[in-house]
């Protein structure tokens, strides 16, 4: 599969200025010379890292539009091999006739994430490298691409091979002593493994807990928008989308069932749920909505409460509040219809903390910024995040979380007095579960970094 020349249109399928065609693979270099003539007259292969004016010709060999060209020459490119690109007119027209000159000259259509595949097999990308271009791709939001970005950069990964190093040495040290008694090997000591093991258990404890934040960045903050009938969430759902999606009426009950969206607001990336007025009701296709509102607001990171500064505050409201208030949620109070006479009342006061609270008119737009601010200022950037230093899928955690499981299993084996050979089956058992995260093994040859450690100048 590697000795084919893949070819694919890398710009979207939209009409655009410029459109981009990258091919990759051993004979990339000689297909994008066969559709394009270089106006000086020299070779594409004889300029590599240069973007070259030209012609672009199609399957027949008549030009089609003046475009530009660029090679890189394998291992110094993206996917490790040769790699070539055309940059022509974004006309959907021109760029299939020129992807079919291509296939022409013997490449392939490339299939979905092949070229960063390519970029994984031949190592120039890792398994996170390789999940943080999907991420990057599909960031919409600031905050997640450049969380994106670091994880390109590497920077997650080096953090899991600066833990996986430690390890190596800890197993490197258990080696050269029990395989080589003959040696002036000092003997590791209790006390010292156990150090070792904890600094371990600390760092993949502390990647741990930036899972939830770094899930949240990159699938949405779950929004709850609650509140008893006509409060006003359908409204303020319309409003932070801009357009309607959701039908408003003065009659209690309009909406029976939730509403999603997502939208872009305070920096965050938010998946806006409009639920059901919470109430006691005796319709049955009401109390399935009131159920479907309760089971969202369960589920959310974050919640809007709203209340109709026209109406006076009830227990229904109070309890909604102290519900949302529960299991470390982000809550937000928000006091609805501004634009007409009515009462603001004082941030509500959930186990002796205030809650963030604004008023807002969904008809003329009035608080929408102080409520941007007030969600903004629950999900602040971090250092982490910015650089990129933060589990945020799944797989990431559930690999994270085995190492560290079998580290706290060997120094509880430790602590027990088992033999060397027993601590050792559970931190290798870590350094593979750190090996799986990257997506190839990181496992290094233990008898060269005995080598290297012990046996150096002996």
């Amino acid at each position: 599969m590697l000795r084919d020349t893949i070819a694919a249109i890398a710009t979207g399928p939209a009409r655009s200025a410029v459109g981009i065609i990258r091919v990759s693979g051993p004979g990339a270099i000689a297909a994008v010379q066969g559709v394009f003539r270089t106006k000086s007259g020299r070779g594409l292969a004889e300029c590599p890292g240069r973007l070259v004016l030209g012609t672009l010709l199609d399957a027949a060999g008549a030009p089609i539009d003046q475009a530009m060209a660029v090679c890189a020459k394998g291992p110094r490119s993206y996917t490790g091999e040769d790699t070539a690109e055309l940059h022509c007119h974004g006309s959907p027209a021109v760029l299939a006739l020129a992807l079919e000159a291509l296939f022409g000259q013997g490449a392939r259509q490339a299939e979905p994430g092949e070229f960063t595949r390519r970029a994984f097999l031949n190592g120039k990308l890792d398994l996170m490298q390789a999940e943080a271009v999907a991420d990057l791709i599909d960031a919409e939001t600031a905050q997640a691409a450049r969380c994106a970005g670091g994880q390109l950069a590497g920077v997650l990964s080096r953090r899991i091979q600066g833990v996986y190093g430690g390890l190596v040495d800890v197993s490197a040290h258990f080696h050269a002593v029990l395989d080589y008694p003959d040696e002036d090997i000092d003997p590791f000591g209790a006390e010292t493994l156990d150090r070792a093991l904890g600094t371990a258990e600390e760092d993949l404890s502390a990647l741990l807990a930036t899972y939830r934040r770094g899930r949240l960045l990159a699938g949405g903050i779950p929004c709850a928008i609650v509140g008893r009938p006509n409060a006003g969430k359908s409204s303020l759902l319309n409003a932070l989308l801009g357009y309607e999606r959701a039908i408003v009426a003065d009659l209690p009950g309009t909406t029976r069932d939730t509403v999603e969206e997502r939208c872009t607001f305070g920096g965050a990336l938010l998946r806006l749920i409009d639920t059901a007025g919470i109430r006691d009701t005796a319709d049955a296709v009401e109390r399935l909505g009131v159920e479907r509102s309760r089971q969202a607001l369960a589920g959310a990171e974050l919640v809007l409460v709203l209340a109709d500064r026209t109406r006076p505050l009830t227990e229904e409201d109070a309890a909604l509040l102290a519900q949302a208030a529960q299991g470390g949620r982000q809550v937000i109070f928000v006091q609805t219809k501004a634009d007409l006479p009515g009462e603001d009342r004082p941030a509500p006061v959930i186990e002796g903390k205030a809650l963030p609270t604004v008023c807002v008119s969904s008809a003329t737009g009035a608080g929408l910024e102080a409520l941007e601010a007030a969600v903004s200022a629950c999900f602040p950037p971090d250092e982490a995040q910015d650089r990129g230093e933060m589990l945020t899928n799944p797989r990431q955690a559930q690999g994270a979380l085995r190492a560290r499981d079998s580290i706290r299993a060997a120094r509880a084996a430790l602590s027990a007095g088992m033999t060397p050979d027993a601590v050792l089956v559970d931190v290798e058992d870590a350094m593979d579960a750190l090996g799986q995260l990257t997506g190839r093994s990181l496992r290094e040859d233990v008898t060269n970094r005995i080598f290297q450690r012990f046996c150096v100048g002996k």
